[in-house]
C-alpha cells in the first residue's frame, strides 16, 4: 500500500481506540470479578475458539493463500469498538461489551503477533519470509491501540463532560474511516474485487454465523440472561475489522490479505442487524 492508504489506517484505528478510552474507566477492567462466569466465556469464545474456528475453516475449505491469512489475521482480532455500539443499540449488557473489549485490546496486543505469525508460516510458506517481527508488531500495536486508549481514558477522568460529548461523534467517525479503508480496496482491487469475494464471502459468512451463533447459545447453556447472550454473540461475531486491515497493511503491506476482513466487515454488520431485531423483537 502507498504511504497516504497506511496513515489513513494508522489515523483510523488511532482514532477508534482513542474513542473507546473516552467511554472506560478503570472499573471497567475490575469488573471481572464482579461477573467473572460471563466475561470468562466472553474471553474463551474471543481468545480461544475464534482463533480455532477460523483456522478450521481455512484449513478444510479450499482458498488462496491471501485469504486463509486474511482470515486468521481477522480472527485474532476480536472485538472493539463496533460491538460496543452494536450492544448499545441492542439495548444489551453494554457494560459486559466494554469489558470485554477492554480486556481484549489488552491481551491482544500480544496475541496478534504469534497467531498472524502462525497464519503465515501455515497458508502462506515460511520460505517466502514474510513473517513480521513479533517485538515490533507489540510495539507498534502499544503506540497505535494502547497508547490512544489511555489517552482516551486519561481525557475521561479530567473531563468527563468532555468525553460523553465525544464519545458518539468519534464512533461516528470509526465506522465511517473503516467504510472509506473498505470503500479503498475495492478501488484498488476492483479487478478481481468480485472474484475476492466470491471466494471470502463464503468463508467470512461462515466465520461470522458459526462464532455469533456458539456465542448466543454458549451463553444461554451457561444459564446468562437474554442482555449478556446477545452481548457475547455480538463479541464473538464482530471483529476487529479496523485493525485486521491495518496490520495486513501496515505491519504486512499487502492489500490482498485485507479483502478478508474488508468483506467480512460488510457481512458482520447485515448479520448483526439481523440479530439485533430478532433480539428487540423478542425473537430469541
Amino acid at each position: 500500500m502507498d504511504n497516504i492508504s497506511t496513515l489513513i489506517l494508522a489515523f483510523a484505528l488511532i482514532v477508534t481506540m482513542w474513542g473507546m478510552g473516552l467511554g472506560l474507566v478503570m472499573q471497567d477492567f475490575r469488573r471481572i470479578l464482579d461477573n467473572p462466569k460471563a466475561v470468562y466465556l466472553g474471553l474463551l469464545n474471543q481468545l480461544v475458539l475464534l482463533p480455532l474456528i477460523g483456522f478450521l475453516l481455512v484449513s478444510f475449505i479450499p482458498s488462496s493463500p491471501e485469504i486463509a491469512v486474511g482470515i486468521m489475521i481477522l480472527a485474532a482480532c476480536p472485538g472493539g469498538p463496533t460491538s460496543n455500539l452494536l450492544s448499545m443499540l441492542a439495548k444489551a449488557d453494554t457494560a459486559l461489551s466494554v469489558s470485554l473489549t477492554a480486556i481484549t485490546s489488552l491481551v491482544t496486543i500480544f496475541t496478534i503477533p504469534f497467531i498472524v505469525n502462525f497464519g503465515l508460516e501455515r497458508f502462506a510458506g515460511a520460505g517466502q519470509n514474510i513473517q513480521i517481527d513479533v517485538l515490533k508488531t507489540i510495539l507498534t500495536l502499544l503506540v497505535i491501540v494502547i497508547i490512544p486508549m489511555s489517552i482516551g481514558m486519561l481525557v475521561r477522568a479530567k473531563k468527563t463532560q468532555f468525553a460523553n460529548k465525544m464519545a458518539k461523534p468519534t464512533r461516528i467517525l470509526s465506522v465511517i474511516l473503516l467504510a472509506l479503508i473498505i470503500v479503498g480496496i475495492v478501488i484498488k482491487e476492483k479487478d478481481n474485487v468480485v472474484e475476492f469475494f466470491a471466494r471470502a464471502g463464503i468463508l467470512a459468512l461462515m466465520l461470522n454465523a458459526i462464532t455469533m451463533g456458539f456465542g448466543y447459545y454458549s451463553a444461554k447453556f451457561m444459564h446468562l440472561d437474554r442482555k449478556q447472550s446477545l452481548t457475547i454473540s455480538l463479541e464473538s461475531g464482530v471483529q476487529n475489522g479496523t485493525m485486521a486491515l491495518a496490520i495486513a497493511g501496515t505491519l504486512l503491506a499487502n492489500t490482498a490479505y485485507g479483502i478478508a476482513p474488508a468483506v467480512y466487515s460488510l457481512i458482520m454488520y447485515f448479520t448483526s442487524g439481523i440479530v439485533i431485531t430478532l433480539f428487540l423483537r423478542n425473537k430469541i
